[in-house]
């Protein structure tokens, strides 16, 4: 029986014993009075009837209010401390009851929090042998996880589904650059984990690969691998590397492996081997290859693939300079071939003719020296349009002009011991080289000037004009000719006891670049220049895309566990799955106002990724909003939003379709979401954008969860479930507690028998908060 109803019923009681004796014992005497009596009786009574009902309304008042006393001291005070028991059982461990009422409640508190104590210290010893345990796991994790970060291509895992259980940051930096339209916004909500890799990629190239892959390893391939290129929605070109994940078909059938694009195989063709096998074990006498076949076969008999790895590189950039040379080449043939028409014409017509007229002779040879003059500037002008696309193949990368200007001093004065200085280094200068071979280069240069020349100091500059960046190697006094760098240049480059097979020349070539020495009279000096070609200036990330982001470069970005997971995406959200095997969209919203329907706007909206029972700090959407209207002055110290910072920032109509692209195929958690969503429900018909899957708000949840507290504020239930609040009153703070706070709830509600989707919306519907509307 619900303490309300207990309340009730004593209070009746209470009525009735103040009552029921005084009109029990009238109702005896008046039975056994005579007439006489009875009337004297009523004379008596009657005019003394509303003082004695007066007396006995105040009385059972009194008594209500003890009782009321009592109750909230005792029952209603051990019903908050049965759910802070609760809290301190598996929430918030360090929860403590608070000695508060009776004297014999906050004993009984004090000897809860004494048990609780006795009970952290056995779990603390637990759990420092546990982590004692695991350090070898853990190390061999954070390896893993290293490994993948620094990986310098994109790596993703899939399970057969293609839910994607694990990607690198390079792979998340790489579809963000390629995100386009809503998902730009959302910092490139096409890549994360739990998300359908056909987002990205066309499912019947994936599926086609796993077949190819199946194939090779029912023929006993060694490297059963599979390549393909395909395009992003955007129009980026990507080339793929297929490569299987493969698990013991125990293991598969344990945890329930999904229906993925290789479900429905016979098993000849799921299991490798099987049919070369004829469904049983062989014996008698086989070949040597047979034998082999046999063995693999046995094998993959035992495995299933349980999903694959996919390594991503964009080529975007490669085939446009392929398609720049084709274009080149091109434009080199037909804009000179007409032009070496007319000069072998001109040749021709001269050398049959010996006895031509001067004059036409002379017009002959003008035509010969403009075409000429034309297709050596149709020749310049091709070379500086595609001189990067005409340049060496050899793979070169990005570097910053002054770091390796930097280390090739270093190894100088180590080397050589010859002094070095640096004038006039343009700081944020790149360039495209192969670093190694050029540092060999410059530190050659200098071995031979110090060799033949004995020079005793080396100044390094750094420029750069249009496309090309100059390296200067410069000296003082000794002159040189223009032969002895001719000579060097077909040396092979030695420096000491170290000696390269390529040679100075070797390395200008491969830069597609130039060297040359020229002298400067004016301050006596010589230099050496290396003409080399530049690169584009990498952009640095803007600060409001990684503010949120851990400084750790190792962020967690798989989950093997999502292996198992069953796909429910084509239905739906099923509300009878189990909260634990959901996938939610944590957000908040701050706004202009608390009044969505007398015109009050979203100013910013954020929100944070839960998969697998796990919050995702690195797959987030957060993003200002341009209300329109004019911020209210008395919001602005509570969310610490200005006109300045929304000024300027993508309108609602851009904002709300990119959250709803990020949010797609999850369940939708909020803390009061209502308000929430009465924003999304005003903006439904302009802006054609409906949330149509599920919500749970933690302001429900935890009057479901503890009635009997005072306060269901989100601080009070952080509080209650040893949650730090950090970053309070911003939307994608507020979501990250949110977020905590509802991961801390599902075990709870689990305590309840709340497991279901559906369990959880219904009983959220049963509280009085439930019936605020906005």
């Amino acid at each position: 029986m619900k303490a309300r109803l207990r309340f009730i019923l004593a209070a009746c009681v209470l009525g009735l014993l103040m009552t029921g004796p005084f009109a029990l014992t009238a109702v005896l005497l008046l039975a056994d009075a005579k007439e006489a009596e009875r009337a004297a009786f009523a004379e008596f009574l009657i005019p003394r009837l509303p003082l004695g009902g007066l007396i006995t309304m105040f009385g059972f008042i009194a008594g209500l209010i003890l009782l009321r006393s009592l109750f909230q001291q005792y029952v209603h005070g051990l019903l908050r401390m049965a759910e802070t028991l609760r809290l301190m059982l598996g929430a918030n461990r360090n929860f403590r009851v608070a000695p508060e009422g009776p004297p014999e409640v906050r004993e009984l508190a004090r000897a809860a929090n004494d048990l609780a104590q006795q009970r952290d210290e056995l779990l603390n010893d637990v759990d420092a042998q546990i982590r004692t345990a695991k350090a070898t796991v853990e190390e061999e994790k954070n390896r893993l996880a290293a490994l993948m970060s620094e990986l310098a291509m994109g790596v993703i895992v899939c399970n057969l589904d293609g839910r994607i259980l694990l990607y690198n940051s390079r792979a998340r930096l790489q579809f963000k650059a390629l995100a386009q339209g809503p998902t730009s916004m959302s910092g490139g909500a096409l890549i994360g984990l739990g998300r359908s890799i056909f987002s990205i990629l066309e499912r019947g190239q994936i599926t086609h690969s796993l077949e190819n892959i199946q194939q090779r390893l029912r023929k006993g391939s060694a490297e059963p691998t599979a390549n393909f290129i395909t395009s992003t929605r955007g129009g980026a070109l990507l080339r793929a590397q297929m490569a299987p994940v493969l698990g013991s078909a125990e293991r598969a059938e344990n945890v329930g492996n999904p229906p993925g694009p290789l479900s429905g195989m016979p098993a000849a063709k799921r299991n490798p081997g099987y049919a070369e096998r004829g469904g049983d074990d062989v014996g008698g006498q086989a070949a040597p290859a047979q034998q082999q076949m046999d063995t693999t076969a046995s094998m993959g008999a035992e495995m299933q693939v349980t999903g694959y790895v996919l390594t991503i590189e964009n080529i975007t950039r490669s085939f446009e300079r392929e398609a720049e040379r084709d274009q080149a080449l091109q434009a080199l043939t037909d804009g000179n071939r007409a032009a070496l028409g007319n000069i072998r014409a001109a040749v021709e017509t001269l050398l049959d003719s010996p006895e031509m007229e001067a004059d036409t002779r002379e017009r002959f040879t003008r035509v010969i020296a403009d075409e000429a003059a034309a297709m050596s500037g149709k020749l310049e002008a091709t070379m500086n349009r595609f001189a990067d696309s005409l340049k060496t193949r050899w793979p070169l990368e990005d570097v910053l002009g002054i770091d390796i200007l930097a280390v090739a001093a270093r190894r100088i004065e180590d080397r050589l011991h010859l002094p070095i200085k640096h004038e006039d280094q343009d700081t944020e200068l790149w360039m495209r080289v192969d670093s190694f071979a050029l540092i060999q280069a410059i530190t050659f240069l200098a071995s031979r000037l110090q060799d033949h020349y004995a020079i005793r100091e080396l100044r390094l500059r750094l420029s750069a004009e249009g496309r090309m960046v100059f390296v200067d190697l410069i000296w003082s006094g000794t002159t040189i000719s223009s032969e002895t760098l001719y000579t060097w240049e077909l040396e092979p480059m030695t420096v000491g006891v170290e000696t390269s097979p390529l040679t100075l020349r070797d390395v200008i070539d491969r830069h597609g670049g130039e060297i040359w020495y020229q002298r400067d009279k004016a301050v006596h000096s010589a230099y050496f220049r290396i003409v080399l070609p530049a690169a584009v200036t990498p952009e640095a990330p803007a600060a409001d895309q990684t503010q949120h982001l851990h400084s750790d470069s190792r962020p967690e970005y798989y989950d093997f566990d999502l292996f198992a997971a069953r796909d429910a995406a084509g239905s739906g959200i099923d509300p009878e799955r189990r909260l634990t095997d959901l996938a939610y969209s944590v957000f908040d919203t701050e706004t202009t106002g608390l009044q969505p329907s007398a015109g009050d706007e979203i100013i910013q909206l954020g929100a944070v990724r839960i998969v697998n029972n796990r919050l995702l700090r690195q797959e987030i959407f957060d993003q200002l909003v341009d209300p329109v209207i004019p911020l209210k002055p008395e919001g602005i110290p509570i969310h610490g939003i200005t006109e300045a910072m929304v000024n300027g920032q993508p309108k609602l109509d851009a904002v709300l379709p990119a959250f709803h692209e990020f949010c797609a195929e999850t369940v939708l958690v909020a803390h009061n979401a209502a308000f929430d969503m009465r924003f999304f429900q005003l903006k439904e018909d302009s802006l054609g954008v409906r949330f149509t899957q599920p919500v749970l708000d933690t302001l429900l949840l935890s009057a479901v969860i503890h009635p009997n507290q005072e306060s269901h504020r989100l601080e009070s239930i952080a509080e209650r479930l040893g949650i730090n609040v950090i970053g309070r009153h911003t939307a994608l703070g507020d979501a990250f507690v949110t977020g905590e706070v509802f991961l801390k709830m599902i075990p709870l509600l689990a305590d309840m028998g709340i497991v279901t989707l559906r369990q959880a919306l219904d009983a959220s519907q049963q509280t009085w908060f439930a019936r605020v509307k906005y």
